[in-house]
């Protein structure tokens, strides 16, 4: 039989985890336990260990399996336009509200490898709000960062995020975005000229702008009910009366204070509005 979640128990997983701290500065404590003990039993699995102190030792002799493994537990789940019927919501009924904000501030918070910070650069470009907008792309992994920063992608992902594209009230041709060569495509540099991408850990850090909009997209799901609940207050410090802020399709305001500051504009879509 493989290895499983079964075979280590919380306290072992608290303090792998506080090791693990210890030797990278990645906290993975708040996240969700069940999740972290599922992608952790994977590793060692794959790997063909048999216990977290072999994990532990193969952490401390290799580098590279180090960044793997940091990698594997910041849930790198992405893609272009992800959940398109979104990004129209955000076409057809947000971005006409904004088109008299003089600075439009927007914040991808764990944008993973940018692709949703891409996609969000193209819709403002095509609702004529780029040039006075900034999207600052944030993440945890310095990995993930620093492949977003290349705009550099598989080609054979294109098919997919052109119908994402479509599907979301597209009507360019988005091979205009990007140039192609060989089995990559690479972004515009026109497209990434108002794109910050920077390290932030929502678990620890503070709030570093205002903001007229926030994506926080399927990165609340990971984190336990204390952790998801001083993320929301640190978003709530960030946006702007009246300012929108996007969820993932799982995820919703916590039984908080939060909750109050909100309204729901859609109930099919997770796009709130603060007002106060």
């Amino acid at each position: 039989m493989g290895f499983s979640d079964d075979d280590f128990n919380d306290e072992e997983l608290r303090e792998f985890l506080a090791d693990v701290f210890s030797r990278t500065g990645y906290d993975f404590s708040q996240y969700s336990v069940s999740s972290v003990k599922r992608r952790i039993a994977r590793i060692i699995e794959t790997e063909g260990l048999t216990s977290l102190r072999q994990l532990w030792s193969k952490l401390l002799t290799q580098k590279s399996f180090e960044t793997m493994f940091v990698e594997s537990l910041s849930v790198p789940t992405t893609a272009m336009f992800r959940d398109p019927e979104v990004f129209k919501f955000l076409r057809e009924q947000v971005l006409p509200q904004l088109v008299d904000v003089p600075l439009l501030r927007v914040w991808s918070a764990g944008c993973s490898t940018g692709e949703e910070a891409y996609s969000l650069a193209i819709l403002l470009t095509e609702a004529g709000l780029y040039d006075r907008s900034r999207i600052y792309a944030t993440d945890i992994n310095e990995e993930f960062l620093n492949k977003a920063r290349t705009g550099v992608f598989p080609i054979r992902l294109m098919t997919d995020y052109i119908v994402n594209y479509l599907e979301s009230g597209g009507s360019e041709e988005f091979s205009s975005y990007y140039t192609s060569a060989y089995d990559r495509v690479l972004f515009t540099d026109k497209l990434k000229r108002n794109i910050v991408f920077a390290h932030h850990n929502l678990a620890i850090d503070t709030s570093f702008n205002e903001f007229t909009l926030v994506f926080c997209r399927n990165v609340l799901i990971y984190f336990n009910q204390d952790l998801q609940e001083k993320v929301h207050k640190l978003i709530e410090g960030s946006l702007v009366s009246g300012g929108y802020l996007v969820l993932g399709e799982k995820e919703s305001l916590p039984r908080s204070t939060a909750r109050g500051a909100y309204k729901q504009l859609s109930k099919p879509f997770k796009v709130y509005q603060r007002t106060y």
